[in-house]
């Protein structure tokens, strides 16, 4: 399948109702509002293309963005490619569920998150804190440095109440990942999210959410849970 053919199958699969959900949470146009699973049969079909992969994200189109983040070949694209797609990724949906998953894929991918969680910049930041719950969450304990993670924690303790608002819900996440799927920092990981507490993330023309790592990290504990890693990151 090429450019056009992917674009003319995402346009045919698009429903008004999806569209309207995700520009409510941040989408623009040009999108056509294609549930994710409507995509698999195309995936199956391209397996990995990353020229296509690349013509589709420049789109700006979201569902293109979304599929090329599926086609994408993590282990060919470089620091530099990373940069230019977390450039393009305008709202969390393409920051948190594409770029950071399809780094997360990748064998730089702790190198280039650590550069964005330095970053300032609240969508990067994101992407970054993101990507090590995508990391934690699918590869074995032993790719991890414990110390490094234990420092990511006190500073999740120590900033995220201060944090631009996507930025602590990732944070939050990262506690959540640490005491749910990395083994070693599990009881780190339920102290820090009791001192942290609550996090109230704001959102633009929404209710304000509370989330709590404390408590989700407890449920997980009682539905015998923690260990847990995915077979697959990314669909």
């Amino acid at each position: 399948m090429n450019f056009e053919t992917v674009m003319q199958e995402l346009e045919a699969l698009g429903k008004e109702r999806l569209k309207k959900m995700y520009m409510s949470n941040g989408a623009r146009e040009p999108l056509f509002g294609v549930a994710t699973g409507a995509m698999k049969p195309m995936a199956k079909q391209i397996k990995v293309n990353q020229p296509l992969a690349e013509e589709l994200y420049a789109t700006g189109n979201y569902d293109a963005m979304y599929f090329a983040g599926i086609i994408a070949d993590p282990k060919a694209m470089t620091a530099a490619d990373f940069e230019r797609w977390i450039e393009g990724a305008y709202f969390y949906m393409l920051s948190d569920y594409v770029v950071a998953v399809t780094l997360a894929e990748a064998d730089i991918a702790q190198e280039v998150a650590d550069q964005w969680i330095a970053s300032g910049d609240e969508l990067r930041m994101s992407a970054g804190w993101s990507c090590y719950c995508w990391l934690l969450g699918s590869r074995p304990d032993t790719q991890f440095d414990e110390s490094k993670l234990a420092s990511m924690l006190e500073r999740v303790e120590q900033t995220i109440h201060e944090s631009p608002e996507r930025t602590k819900a990732s944070m939050n996440n990262f506690m959540y990942t640490v005491g749910v799927s990395y083994l070693p920092l599990h009881d780190k990981a339920v102290e820090t999210a009791k001192a942290v507490g609550p996090v109230e993330i704001k959102r633009d023309n929404k209710k304000s959410s509370i989330v709590n790592a404390s408590e989700s990290i407890q449920k997980a504990v009682d539905k015998n849970q923690v260990g847990f890693k995915r077979k697959y990151v990314r669909c």
